[in-house]
């Protein structure tokens, strides 16, 4: 790709060629603005947007744009024929991809945008490539599979001026202005320890991968499901759900719920980057006594401890405890004993220096403590955050309507600059979790010693590496298959 092709504006691409492609085909005829006249929308002015991932959530993030009504979704592209038919068949017009690479290179100039959804391990790539060719990126959470790619799509939606978007919705939700607009009114004074806990996982995890060889379906091209992880045969119930209990393509339930869930804290508190981490993780038993050894999967349960520098909204660091696999922080004492903490399931609670508040998921049905504070508490005028309209749907509207305006242009809840280092907060307590189960042999040839537990980390944040303890380092910037690259 020429530098001049690497910088060109999204916005100009509209204005300078007739979208035919997937739209000529389906009847429309795309007319300039400029052709029309002042005051008239010509349909060159809405959004042609490429769906990477089909099925699934990809299924409902292209959904999501296309309901904003000012988006037609011009292209599709999933490795599963069989995820993708729902999606081809409600949008006949737009062409199908098997591979996002063929698509980008045939039909770069055909669309402004791009939606990715598709496992983690593949993220990165995806929109890095995306946002070079000068595209709009919406990325599924969590943004990326590994601390390092995380940093570069940052850095990247800064260079390339792209309007960049990650799939946690509840960012653009009343519930989380709700938070925040109590705890700049002083409604729970200064915070300094906030509890986070999901249900999560609900697939496989703390398990031997499989070793029964299945024939991969026809209409799955598994290479390409692999893309950057390293190469290993098909086994049965990995797609399309499962891959999220394995660390070569998940990131387990901190990286499926952690964005919902942390995000509050990062968007009340301006958390920024974690400066260190500690784990515990619940055991699998393969036997009544003896303890399984799987590194490649997941564990069934985990409790981490990050801390936080202090910040502008805090008067010192902050404690974030994150609990999964059903673990649940102490009933605040203000909750009454029948009363539902968080969403039964997950939740976010913020303890202040004057009190207490909690929400669901997403920062949904958010409460002051005890809960008769919620509905009596008045919040500051000076205070108060316009809400983004759009109902469950604003998430994507907005990002669509800053797209079309531009770099800079509008604002939206969830850009890189702030979906990176929630991001990297997630994958550090991951770190932390894979650390535990780092073994090496003992010296007498009598089993193993495990020096990563009981250990907290220690970050360097501008070297994005733990200086006391090397060994966990490899999972901050994994290596890809050869083949594939993230080329920065």
């Amino acid at each position: 790709m020429s530098e001049k092709e690497s910088k060109s504006s999204p916005n100009s691409s509209r204005r300078n060629f007739m979208k035919v492609g997937a739209l000529a085909a389906a009847g429309f005829f795309i007319v300039p603005r400029h052709v029309l006249g002042k005051g008239y929308i010509a349909p060159s002015d809405r959004l042609i947007v490429a769906g990477i991932g089909a099925g699934g959530m990809g299924g409902n993030d292209i959904n999501g744009v296309f309901n904003s009504g000012k988006a037609d979704i011009g292209f599709l592209c999933d490795v599963d024929d069989r995820r993708a038919q729902k999606s081809r068949e409600k949008f006949a017009q737009a062409k199908y991809y098997k591979d996002w690479r063929e698509l980008f290179e045939k039909e770069g100039k055909n669309f402004d945008a791009v939606t990715v959804s598709t496992p983690d391990h593949n993220h990165a790539v995806v929109a890095l490539a995306a946002m070079q060719m000068g595209k709009h990126v919406y990325v599924q959470k969590p943004l990326t599979h590994d601390i390092y790619e995380a940093r570069v799509l940052t850095d990247a939606a800064k260079r390339y001026k792209v309007v960049t978007q990650m799939g946690n919705q509840g960012s653009s939700g009343d519930g989380v202005r709700q938070l925040r607009e109590w705890y700049d009114s002083k409604a729970i004074g200064n915070v300094h320890t906030v509890y986070c806990w999901t249900n999560r996982p609900v697939w496989p995890q703390g398990i031997p991968w499989p070793t029964t060889k299945t024939e991969v379906p026809k209409e799955l091209d598994w290479d390409l499901w692999l893309g950057t992880a390293p190469y290993t045969d098909y086994v049965d119930k990995l797609v399309p759900f499962n891959w999220r209990g394995w660390w070569e393509y998940g990131t387990g339930a901190l990286g499926d719920m952690g964005c919902h869930i942390m995000e509050p804290a990062f968007n009340v508190l301006n958390l920024q980057y974690a400066k260190d981490v500690q784990a515990s993780v619940g055991s699998v038993y393969v036997d009544e006594f003896k303890r399984g050894y799987f590194p490649e999967s997941c564990p069934p349960s985990s409790h981490v401890t990050l801390t936080f520098p202090e910040t502008d909204k805090t008067k010192g660091d902050v404690t974030v405890y994150w609990m999964d696999g059903g673990i649940q922080p102490a009933r605040p004492e203000e909750l009454g004993p029948e009363e539902v903490f968080g969403d039964g399931g997950n939740g976010v609670l913020f303890v202040g220096t004057k009190g207490k508040m909690m929400a669901g998921t997403y920062g949904e049905n958010p409460q002051l403590l005890p809960t008769s504070r919620t509905a009596d508490f008045k919040v500051k005028d000076k205070h108060k955050i316009t809400r983004v309209p759009g109902s469950a749907g604003g998430h994507y509207n907005q990002w669509v309507e800053a797209c079309i305006a531009g770099y800079g242009n509008k604002e939206v809840s969830s850009p890189f600059e702030v979906a990176g280092p929630l991001t990297e907060a997630l994958l550090m307590a991951n770190l932390a979790i894979r650390g535990i189960d780092i073994r090496t042999p003992r010296a007498d040839g009598k089993g193993f010693d495990y020096p990563g537990r009981d250990l907290k980390l220690l970050w360097d944040n501008n070297q994005m590496r733990v200086t006391n303890f090397d060994e966990v380092n490899q999972y901050v910037k994994r290596q890809y298959r050869p083949g594939w690259t993230l080329s920065v």
